[in-house]
């Protein structure tokens, strides 16, 4: 382990740096390190390169709510910027956060695919994968943001919930038009990494339900086969180990969510843990399976060689449930 730990405190990649003191070596956020390097991920090429794209509005590539085109737009950049653990205080960062709030929020609070935020276009992923990152970034006190998780936790449990999948709203239980009215699991995954990081102000009766059922979804199925609901054959992006992921999930994000929820010990992970480590190379590091390579506005890492974020993530997921 010590090996692979220490190329993942390489201070080449600070973003890999920074979470690999916070998650596996237990660092404060005050540590002299810790600080040092969150000061350089704002200076690595990554966040510099993505931060450089990004118009003097706030936006990237094109106004509007930000979610196509797809890995270029403004959607994806704050998701990304708040997975490399890019400082939320950053002028830029902050104008960005803010963009996306005053143009992509629908009349319910939730927040939308389309440009003209319709309701139905506020689905289960695009809500997880941005309220996890608004609240990485900073913004958990937003009023903005308060709406957006009332919004997510209403449409996962049905509570007090006026907008029904009928209308084309993903419906309770995760139901999606894009799983044929099924189910999605990755929907669940990104709803349950954002509701198992709310601040405590966001955190309600209501938030805790939500993420009992995305985690009873997720653990209904063994995560090694992810046979979740379907009209179609299971996707093979499951078994793909990769990072950063987009709409898709696959097996170790599912476990890290799931461990963030308070899920790690539970025994029917123990398939998909070894899953995991059957994929850890030789060397004690693991692949990049799948990627988004070519498609964002920069690439992270290449893809079929050993993969710092994938590695980090496998370790603290192997962490979270005992195996050391």
């Amino acid at each position: 382990m010590s090996t692979t730990l220490d190329w993942l405190l390489e201070k080449e990649d600070p973003s890999v740096r920074y979470f690999a003191l916070k998650h596996l070596l237990d660092r404060d956020e005050n540590d002299g390190e810790v600080a040092a390097a969150r000061r350089a991920i704002m200076r690595s090429r990554p966040v510099k390169t993505i931060l450089g794209a990004q118009q003097p509005e706030g936006y990237w590539v094109k106004p509007g709510s930000g979610y196509s085109p797809k890995y270029q737009s403004t959607v994806w950049q704050i998701l990304f910027l708040a997975e490399l653990g890019a400082d939320g205080h950053n002028r830029q960062v902050r104008r960005g956060c803010d963009y996306l709030l005053a143009h992509a929020q629908a009349a319910h609070g939730g927040l939308s695919a389309q440009v003209d935020a319709e309701p139905r276009a506020a689905i289960h992923c695009l809500n997880g994968n941005l309220l996890w990152s608004m609240a990485a970034l900073g913004f958990g006190e937003d009023e903005r943001v308060t709406r957006a998780v009332g919004w997510l936790a209403a449409s996962i449990t049905g509570d007090e919930f006026d907008e029904w999948y009928a209308s084309g709203v993903p419906g309770p239980g995760f139901r999606c038009a894009a799983n044929d009215g099924l189910p999605c699991a990755w929907g669940a995954v990104k709803a349950l990494r954002a509701l198992a990081n709310l601040p405590g102000h966001l955190r309600s009766g209501q938030t805790d339900k939500a993420r009992r059922m995305a985690a009873d979804l997720l653990l209904s199925r063994d995560l090694s086969k992810a046979d979740y609901p379907t009209t179609s054959r299971v996707s093979s992006d499951w078994f793909k180990l990769g990072f950063p992921l987009s709409y898709t999930s696959d097996v170790l994000e599912t476990l890290m969510a799931l461990a963030e929820a308070g899920y790690g010990r539970d025994a029917r992970l123990q398939n998909a843990v070894d899953f995991v480590l059957s994929q850890r190379g030789a060397d004690g590091r693991w692949r990049l399976r799948h990627s988004l390579n070519g498609r964002m506005v920069i690439d992270i890492e290449a893809k079929g060689k050993p993969s710092k974020w994938v590695t980090l993530r496998a370790l603290r997921v192997l962490r979270a449930v005992g195996v050391e």
